[in-house]
Formats: C-alpha cells, sequence, structure tokens
C-alpha cells in the first residue's frame, strides 16, 4: 500500500463525520421546532386534529420535493418535542443520534429515567438502530438498574468505570440453542454469533480466544473465553458455567487471573477480571463466596430467551418503592 495518503485520508473521513453530525444535528433541530410550531397551535386551540393533515397535503402539493412530512410523521414531531421538552439536559443527547434512534427511544420507552439512558448509551457504544432496539426489546435498563452487581471486594472498590462496564445478567437470545445444552455447545454458540455477543458485552470488548492456554508448571489450562477491554485496559476471562453457580467454581477462576496476571498481562496494563457466567445462581451463596475473594471477579447469570419487559417494569417498580 502506498502510505503518502494516510492523512489526506484520514481528514476527508474525519471531515465528512464532521458535516453528517452537523446535519443529523440540524435535521433534528428541524423536527424539534416544527414539533414545538404545531404542539403550541393545537394548545393554544388556534389549530384541530384535521389542520396537521392539511398540512401534510399542502407540502405534498406544493412542494413536491419536500420528503418525510406525511401527517403521521409530523405527529411523531410534535410528540418528540413534547416528551423532551421538560428535560433541557437531553438537548445534546438528542442531537448526537439521528431521528431513527431517537423515533425508537421516545416511542417505546415510558419513562424519562429510561429515555435518558438509551440516548447516552447510543451515543457511547454507537449502536444501529437494529442494535438499539435489541437492546431495549432486551431489556437493558431495567437490567441494569435491577441488577445488583455481585462482586468480590475488590472489584466493588475499583473505579466506577469498572463497575459500569459488566452487567449482573446478560441476555444471548440470538444463540438459538436448546434450554439444555453444554458448555461447549455455548461456547461454540456465542463465538459463532461474536457480533451480537461483542454487543451484548459491550463494543470496548476486543475478542482473543476461546480455549485460551495457560500454562503452569508443567501442565496446560484453557480459560473458556479471553477478551480484552480497551476502556479498562486489562483482560476479562470468561469462565462458563451451564448449572447454578458452586462456591468451587471460583477458585477455577481466581487460578486463571493469577496466570493471566504472573505470565500474560504487559506492565501497562491493569489486573485483569473474571467473569463466571452461570445459568442460575442463589444470591446469598453469591454474596457469601465473594465476600472474602481478593481477585476481580464478579457472577453474572445468563437467559437464552429475551426477558419478559413488563415483569422486570414490576420488579424495578416494586424496588423504588420499597426505598421510599
Amino acid at each position: 500500500m502506498d502510505n503518502r495518503f494516510v492523512d489526506i485520508v484520514k481528514i476527508i473521513k474525519q471531515s465528512r463525520a464532521s458535516a453528517i453530525r452537523i446535519i443529523n444535528a440540524e435535521l433534528i433541530n428541524l423536527y424539534w421546532n416544527i414539533g414545538k410550531y404545531v404542539s403550541q397551535k393545537i394548545e393554544k386551540s388556534e389549530w384541530g386534529d384535521g389542520v396537521v393533515a392539511d398540512l401534510a397535503k399542502y407540502i405534498k402539493t406544493n412542494e413536491p420535493e419536500i420528503k418525510g412530512f406525511s401527517d403521521k410523521n409530523i405527529w411523531r414531531m410534535k410528540k418528540f418535542y413534547e416528551t423532551y421538552n421538560n428535560t433541557p439536559k437531553l438537548s445534546t443527547a438528542l442531537r448526537q443520534i439521528s431521528w431513527s434512534h431517537n423515533l425508537a427511544i421516545f416511542s417505546r420507552c415510558k419513562t424519562k429515567e429510561e429515555r435518558e439512558f438509551y440516548l447516552n448509551i447510543s451515543e457511547k457504544e454507537n449502536y444501529s438502530v437494529r442494535e438499539l432496539e435489541r437492546q431495549i426489546s432486551a431489556s437493558l435498563f431495567e437490567r441494569t438498574l435491577i441488577g445488583n452487581l455481585k462482586t468480590s471486594t475488590t472489584l466493588r472498590e475499583s473505579n466506577e468505570n469498572v463497575l459500569n462496564s459488566f452487567k449482573d445478567s446478560y441476555v444471548f437470545e440470538f444463540l438459538n440453542i436448546k434450554e439444555t445444552h453444554s458448555e461447549s455447545d455455548l461456547q461454540n454458540a456465542l463465538v459463532n454469533q461474536m457480533k451480537d455477543f461483542i454487543l451484548e458485552l459491550g463494543k470496548d470488548f476486543l475478542f482473543i480466544g476461546k480455549e485460551y492456554k495457560i500454562q503452569v508448571g508443567n501442565s496446560d489450562f484453557f480459560i473458556d473465553l479471553l477478551f480484552y477491554h480497551r476502556g479498562l485496559q486489562c483482560l476479562v476471562a470468561f469462565e462458563l458455567k451451564t448449572d447454578k453457580f458452586k462456591p468451587e467454581h471460583l477458585g477455577q477462576l481466581n487460578f486463571y487471573l493469577e496466570a493471566l496476571d504472573r505470565d500474560i498481562r504487559k506492565d501497562n496494563e491493569n489486573p485483569s477480571i473474571g467473569i463466571l457466567l452461570c445459568k442460575d445462581k442463589d444470591k446469598e451463596v453469591v454474596e457469601y463466596a465473594l465476600s472474602r475473594s481478593l481477585s476481580p471477579t464478579m457472577i453474572s447469570e445468563y437467559k437464552t430467551q429475551l426477558p419478559n419487559k413488563k415483569l422486570l417494569q414490576e420488579k424495578l417498580h416494586k424496588i423504588f418503592t420499597d426505598s421510599e
């Protein structure tokens, strides 16, 4: 390859990305202002509901080159404005994502907290619309709030970025595997569906390998899945268990973390983190098992079907009610 022109191409791409962001922000401003105008006209009883259909017809007839302003879309703009009119702190986030992303969020999310969550994570993770829709369906917001992360003392005392990078439960509905499956079946399915697996984990995860071999003394050991986390700058070892969590599972994971830190970790990297991914867990057993663990580990559940969003919302409501 001719490397003389790499910098020029980089400048072009940066400029294009900047232009797209500016155009997107202006488009969101346009839809916001139209929604505001229509909302205020209807609120003051200057317009009836039928006027919106007349407006859409007028634009289509007199300005046929202007697309995207059907009566249905204009009503969406009105709802968009009314949804966020009283939450000015979200005004910047609204303009960082596309109209399609915004449409998915304000049409599907019921509370301002849920909307704020998906606005922020869409920008942070750079979700496509399909990925965002999938995370809403997988109840990422509810799982994140409900998930009382069961972590070792070492991990709890780490900075907030570490805790925010992992979940108490993961949803792998995209695997399409039987409810009864082996650890090998789970491992192979996750590797084969790595793109969706990374989406569920978070895009800062980089896959290193499965059955990652480490040598200790004269023996070989194999870590189920090994990742590197760019933001945390550390290795992350996943051990898969298709049964209920048992305290003895931790010993194996701690051993792997010690081997990684002694023999694999580079000087500029942070201590390795271990995730024990189980099909089920007793929270009290987890708490006891982790209370004296010195390794940065956590125990998470996985599900192979989308969670019941209504049940999660009811559980979330109960948590907030009990805390008042």
